[in-house]
Parts: structure tokens; sequence; C-alpha cells
């Protein structure tokens, strides 16, 4: 059996639950939406889109005001388009009135970590934005390791250097716990370009951005988790993926998407 393309996320799902994995990546169980991963899906887009504006009619003496109306333009467009996936998760009107602000709240604080490094940069409005502006939403596919993984912006420092940033919505802060999607995130630029990056890191869009350097060891670790993985699911059989029941089996406001099928022994 060929080895399957594995992804950060793949890889998380299978050291969280084996069985997990199974119903996921093998079975291929489609799974409803869940606001989290909509919501997510739409501040994505949002920072995606934010910089192919036009900046043709914006000075540094208005910027930041046009900016704020931009973003919140950008996010009611998203917002409309995701509705579909919206209805699926029966939201109330106050819930969606909730999120909505929420979000904007998310991507207001991210705008203003952005203003405060455009005006540290020399040059017209126009200029600054450019230097700024990241390749964002970069599929990276390896043959050599059968992985593959989406960068959401790879910025130039300027100098040549190179840094990954992934953009997080979650409340939890801990930038350890993203350590290993940003490795493999490392490697495949590396696998790509002969190039290791200098930093990469998680904008959390509830809080501040967070940085590691980029080592060998990282590297190393990305590769061994990613051999881990495909070694361990080379079959198909179910009985080569077992239940791994804890906390992330249901919890105060919700229940693994596969609860239903796989429930643990209470």
């Amino acid at each position: 059996m060929p080895k399957r393309v594995q992804s950060p996320s793949s890889i998380k799902t299978y050291n969280q639950c084996p069985r997990k994995y199974y119903y996921t990546y093998i079975l291929e169980i489609e799974t409803p939406p869940n606001i989290h991963q909509v919501r997510g899906n739409i501040a994505h887009s949002v920072l995606e889109h934010f910089f192919d504006i036009d900046t043709g009619t914006i000075f540094m003496e208005n910027y930041e005001l046009h900016l704020k109306l931009v973003v919140q333009q950008l996010l009611l467009k998203e917002w409309q388009y995701a509705k579909p996936k919206l209805n699926k998760i029966e939201l109330t009107h106050d819930q969606q009135i909730f999120y909505f602000e929420e979000t904007l709240t998310m991507l207001f604080n991210w705008l203003e970590s952005f203003c405060a490094k455009l005006s540290k940069q020399k040059g017209t409005f126009q200029e600054r934005f450019k230097h700024l502006t990241p390749e964002r939403e970069q599929l990276f596919i390896s043959e050599k390791y059968n992985a593959k993984g989406i960068i959401d912006a790879i910025e130039n420092q300027g100098d040549g250097t190179i840094r990954l940033m992934d953009y997080k919505t979650s409340s939890n802060e801990n930038l350890n716990e993203h350590l290993l999607q940003l490795a493999i995130y490392c490697l495949l630029y590396f696998d790509k370009n002969g190039q290791m990056p200098k930093q990469a890191g998680v904008y959390f869009l509830k809080g501040k951005e967070a940085l590691i350097d980029v080592d060998e060891k990282l590297l190393e670790m990305a590769k061994k988790e990613i051999e881990h993985v495909h070694s361990a699911t080379e079959t198909a059989d179910v009985n080569h993926y077992p239940k791994d029941p804890g906390p992330l089996c249901k919890w105060s406001s919700g229940h693994c998407a596969f609860y239903d099928i796989c429930r643990p022994h209470e």
C-alpha cells in the first residue's frame, strides 16, 4: 500500500487518537462544520485578501482608519460567503453576532500590530505596504517526505531572511502546541527551496505573535514525526488504529465528531 501524503493536520490527528485518524483519513467520513473551523477559515480569508487591496488612495496621514474599514468590509464579505456553512451550524442570531464581533476584534488586534510595523518602515504608504506583503496560502508538497502543508504567510524580512507564519484564532497562546506544525512547514520550505527559514511562528489573533528560531534540530523533529506516522498508517486494518479515550472525546461544549460511532468506555 503506497504511503499517504501526510500533513500537519493528519499527523496531529494521529497523535491525538489513531482511531480518529482512521475515521478521518482512511474511511474519509465527512464531519459537520463547527463554528471554530468556519470562523477560522473566514479570518484566514480576510487576512489573505487584505494584501490584495488597492492602496492607490491610501496615505500615511489616514492609513489606520482606512485599513480598519478595509478589514470590516472584507469580514462582511467573507462572512456572507460562508453563510451556507454557518447556517448548517444552526447558530442563534445572538450567537452569530457574538462570533462576528469577536472575529472583528481579533482582526483589529492583528491590524494594530501590522500598523505598528508599517509605521517603522520608510517611504510612501504603498512602498511600506508592499514591503510587508507576504506570500500567502502557499501549498508545499514534498515527494521526498510524502508530506504537504499550506503556509499562511511567508515573510521576507528584507535582508534575504525568511520567516514562516501561521494564523490562529484559538484562545490558547501556547506556541509549543504548534511546534510540530511549524517544524513541518520549515522542512517543506527547505525541501523546495534549499534554504532554511530563519524563524517560524504564529500570529495569535487574540493576542500577540510568537516566534521560534529555526535550526536542524527542528527539521529533524519534523522528519521523525512524518516517518513515524507513515510507518504507523501503512495498513487500512482498523485494529492497527487503537482508540485513545481522553478529554478530547467529550468536553463541556461538545464532543469529537466521531463520538457516537466510537464511544469510549466511561
